[in-house]
């Protein structure tokens, strides 16, 4: 049996720009030929998959995929949708993020979701929620243009994916009732073929050092020596800084590795308190 990983992702979308960006980060390069559903991996023994997102947790159930990157929204809709669908999430992929929201016309007066008719295309999911809720209401599934329906007389409200809200915005609505959130998640089928653990193994921990690379920052400085635990204690996340002695006297560089954001009023508190010099640096790649 042969030990080459399979993954499936989005076709096409912001999902398969992001997928495609993390693979590329990751040593996994591969190019699209016309309409075919297969590329092969210029770099690595993979294949990808290009599908349309909601069939991705069914291929990785079955395992046609031994990997899936798709929304946690998808997943959650699918697994609620079919109980045959048994992939589970194995990493939170940190990009497309967003939520799936209840949203009303601006005018609406509508303040419960009770005897109320919900036009989403995601069914189960809202089903899910009124039960847990104990909310009596009609669920309309609805595969397209879920924002017009308040407005042709379909629903009183919708439940739809939110991100940035410009949409929402653009049709008159409002959001007032967060379902969950959701962003990309790396899955996996609930037993692995053996011959291929090994292999995802060291492809989830490539997928995990390119995630925390994201928000992290190289920071170098120069500060007096007196003044180092306060300038330590300022850097974010910093794991031990590296102080190493400059030639001017009572003077030290201090290297650290923050694995949170550096903001401007990081640097300018840094600053304040007697650093120089502060160089902040992207981080490509962090491998634990």
């Amino acid at each position: 049996m042969s030990s080459k990983i399979t993954i499936a992702i989005q076709r096409k979308g912001r999902l398969y720009e992001d997928s495609k960006n993390l693979l590329a980060q990751s040593g996994i390069n591969f190019s699209m030929s016309g309409e075919r559903l297969l590329a092969r991996s210029s770099t690595m023994d993979i294949d990808i998959l290009l599908v349309r997102d909601d069939d991705i947790p069914s291929l990785v159930s079955k395992g046609v995929a031994d990997l899936g990157i798709v929304g946690q929204n998808v997943l959650a809709e699918q697994t609620a949708t079919n109980k045959k669908i048994t992939a589970k999430s194995i990493l939170d992929l940190g990009f497309s993020k967003c939520k799936l929201a209840f949203a009303k016309p601006l005018n609406s007066k509508l303040r419960s979701l009770k005897n109320k008719r919900i036009a989403t295309s995601y069914p189960a999911l809202v089903k899910e929620y009124l039960k847990m809720n104990s909310i009596s209401a009609e669920v309309i599934k609805i595969n397209g243009s879920v924002e017009l329906t308040p407005y042709i007389g379909i629903a009183d409200c919708i439940c739809d994916l939110v991100s940035s809200g410009v949409t929402l915005e653009a049709n008159n609505l409002i959001e007032f009732k967060t379902l969950m959130t959701s962003q990309a998640v790396l899955i996996s089928p609930v037993e692995l073929k053996k011959v291929k653990q090994t292999n995802v193994i060291n492809l989830v921990k490539r997928f995990e050092g390119v995630i925390n690379a994201s928000d992290s920052k190289y920071v170098m400085l120069n500060v007096d020596s007196g003044a180092v635990d306060k300038i330590c204690n300022l850097l974010p996340g910093a794991d031990s800084p590296t102080i190493i002695p400059l030639q001017k006297d009572n003077k030290v560089a201090i290297h650290a590795l923050c694995k949170e954001p550096v903001f401007w009023e990081t640097m300018e508190k840094l600053k304040s308190n007697g650093a120089s010099s502060i160089l902040v640096l992207p981080v490509e790649k962090i491998l634990n």
